[in-house]
């Protein structure tokens, strides 16, 4: 006696859910890309011809209101030192990127420098391009 299935199988595949995620995923990409930002302090940086491609280890900027940010967190001016002793500490040859407003007076990058010049790291100025 043979014994007949009530119901067959079907073989074919449904591509509606397939769509539905990758749709899913295209706005999760549109938003997620829209949220990350990597330069969250807005500045009008000088102009160069010249740009370097050396990678940093760590960001120091200056904004118009001559607040201090390392890394996009804000530091008093006192405390910077200390900070980037503390970030940079056992990297060979360490390099600061300097990101300036351009209105920012020339003696706050001074600042900075001389921070640099005492603990032998290297600076490099943030500029956009000519």
């Amino acid at each position: 006696m043979a014994i007949k299935r009530g119901s067959k199988v079907d073989a074919g595949f449904s591509a509606a859910s397939m769509t539905d995620l990758m749709f899913l995923l295209l706005i999760f990409m549109l938003v997620a890309t829209t949220l990350i930002n990597p330069n969250a302090l807005k500045l009008l940086l000088p102009k160069a011809a010249n740009q370097v491609k050396e990678k940093p280890y760590t960001t120091v900027s200056i904004t118009a209101d001559l607040e201090y940010y390392v890394d996009a967190q804000p530091v008093a001016l006192d405390d910077l030192e200390n900070v980037l002793v503390g970030k940079l500490q056992g990297m060979d040859k360490p390099i600061i990127s300097l990101h300036m407003d351009k209105s920012v007076p020339v003696g706050e990058m001074t600042k900075v420098l001389v921070i640099a010049n005492d603990n032998k790291y290297q600076v490099l100025m943030a500029t956009t391009p000519k």
